[in-house]
């Protein structure tokens, strides 16, 4: 794809590509060369450029670390069998992005700082994503609040940067998980909708004692009165039961519109499968989990793509989930948006750019 914007280039001196083992890597661990910076200042995005991965100086009263206005995206990209860079709808990406920058009272950004810093960075650092299979390049956008002033007020300058990391998969293996009727992760007026560094923060400690439990994630309930299944750890959720979709819907504010989620749904729909975005009570849920009714669960995100639920953990009982047929939706689905993304499929929806 070629781009338009002339961002000024500083190429590392020292990279690390030749030091990294493709191999064997830790999810966000390995960091690329370089990364696209762009400021917010007197009311406009300026001083664009692309420069070596390096430590960011901050002054103590930074507004971020005070007061939390921070926000980020996640998104990968791909190379296929002809060696092309394939990104998987960065244009989602950026436009929610820009949802959570108006929840939370940051600048909104062009379209074009967005993609031509993204495409440009990718193009500097295409041998970065790698090549095995399952693995990828994933992309870190975000932006937080630059002001030296302790006060609680939205700040007036900003710094947005993007920066990669070359992958393996997320999850090796099928997920466990515990129905959390507790803790909340977000509730109807908050910020659960917007993807800002402190919904994530918030959660830390339940997740913390559902793995000390033997738990691999959780299934978060509403705030209101915990009967609803809301989301999985960081991730959607959707339950196959009774040869019916069932997933969370995104209008009350308190979840994530995941961009996983919405491809999972368009290619259920492509496939005429049955589908309800409805919330499923946790009462139901145990009900159907009971009389063997669960024929799949299964979070979505950009990190795992599809992350198999195995287990789920509900008022003191474990409840075992069957073995899922090769041609299960899950199955079927993963398969699918796999083949999207490397090209190895049709892109119907027109959800690839390659660069």
């Amino acid at each position: 794809m070629k781009t338009s914007l002339a961002i000024p280039v500083t190429k590392t001196q020292s990279s690390r590509l030749s030091q990294t083992d493709f191999s064997n890597l830790v999810f966000g661990k390995t960091i690329s060369d370089h990364m696209f910076v762009a400021d917010f200042k007197n009311g406009e995005w300026s001083d664009l450029r692309i420069e070596p991965y390096a430590p960011l100086h901050l002054n103590p009263s930074n507004a971020a670390l005070h007061y939390g206005q921070s926000i980020f995206e996640g998104l990968k990209a791909y190379k296929n069998e002809n060696g092309e860079i394939i990104i998987f709808r960065a244009d989602a990406n950026w436009s929610r992005m820009n949802e959570s920058a108006e929840r939370m009272c940051m600048p909104s950004l062009p379209e074009e700082v967005f993609m031509e810093g993204l495409l440009q960075l990718l193009e500097l650092d295409k041998a970065w994503v790698p090549s095995a299979k399952g693995a990828s390049l994933y992309i870190r956008p975000f932006m937080f609040a630059t002001d030296d002033y302790i006060g609680v007020k939205p700040s007036d300058t900003y710094k947005f940067i993007i920066f990669t990391c070359p992958v393996g998969n997320y999850y090796s293996k099928p997920v466990s998980v515990k129905v959390e009727t507790k803790f909340t992760r977000a509730t109807e007026g908050g910020t659960g909708a917007a993807k800002t560094a402190g919904n994530y923060a918030a959660s830390l400690f339940p997740a913390l004692q559902a793995q000390k439990a033997g738990y691999d994630q959780l299934l978060w309930t509403d705030g209101k009165s915990h009967s609803n299944i809301e989301e999985s750890g960081t991730m959607n959720v959707m339950f196959k039961i009774n040869g019916k979709i069932i997933t969370a819907p995104t209008n009350t504010g308190t979840i994530l519109k995941g961009i996983t989620r919405n491809s999972v749904i368009q290619l259920a729909k492509d496939w005429d499968e049955s589908l309800e975005e409805r919330f499923l009570s946790v009462s139901e849920l145990k009900s159907a989990l009971e009389a063997g009714q669960v024929d799949e669960a299964f979070g979505t995100g950009t990190a795992a793509t599809i992350a198999h639920i195995y287990k789920i953990h509900l008022d003191g009982k474990d409840y075992i989930l069957p073995e899922k047929p090769a041609d299960a939706f899950s199955h079927r689905v993963l398969a699918a948006l796999d083949g999207i993304k490397y090209g190895t499929v049709a892109d119907p929806h027109d959800w690839i750019i390659k660069i």
